[in-house]
């Protein structure tokens, strides 16, 4: 089944599918693992701020598996050794352990902690402040 003209050639119908595989894998790895699924933007130039960085940060994960495939060449005795035909490509996934492994988060004190979840509450009431400014007038 396809919206293609009956004369599309089975060729062409292939290539466009596996075309849609990588669209629809860099989708999911943009959700499951870059955070495109957690946009809470209530305008829009937000919702496109997030958009932004998810897409620079699927650039940055594409450029690195681009620059690992060169600098890295697979083994082809392991083709053997596992009994495949392909080996399997660095994921996103992959990519994101990488970047933990070498840029490792600093670790919060209590007091640290505390102060993010202050200023956090403080940003937070200020920004319902201003949203009920303009529900709540009397008449």
């Amino acid at each position: 089944m396809s919206n293609a003209s009956p004369n599309t050639p089975l060729k062409r119908l292939a290539w466009l599918k596996c075309q849609r595989y990588f669209v629809e894998r860099a989708n999911q790895d943009a959700k499951s693992e870059l955070g495109w699924d957690e946009r809470e933007a209530q305008k829009y130039l937000a919702w496109m701020h997030h958009l932004a960085l998810t897409i620079l940060a699927l650039w940055f994960v594409t450029q690195t598996k681009i620059e690992w495939a060169e600098q890295y060449a697979r083994d082809p005795s392991l083709l053997q050794q596992f009994e495949v035909d392909v080996l399997p490509a660095l994921s996103t996934a992959n990519v994101r352990a990488l970047l933990r492994a070498v840029m490792p988060l600093p670790q919060l004190t209590s007091t640290g902690a505390r102060a993010q979840v202050t200023k956090h509450l403080v940003n937070r009431t200020r920004s319902r402040k201003s949203r009920m400014k303009g529900r709540h007038r009397g008449p």
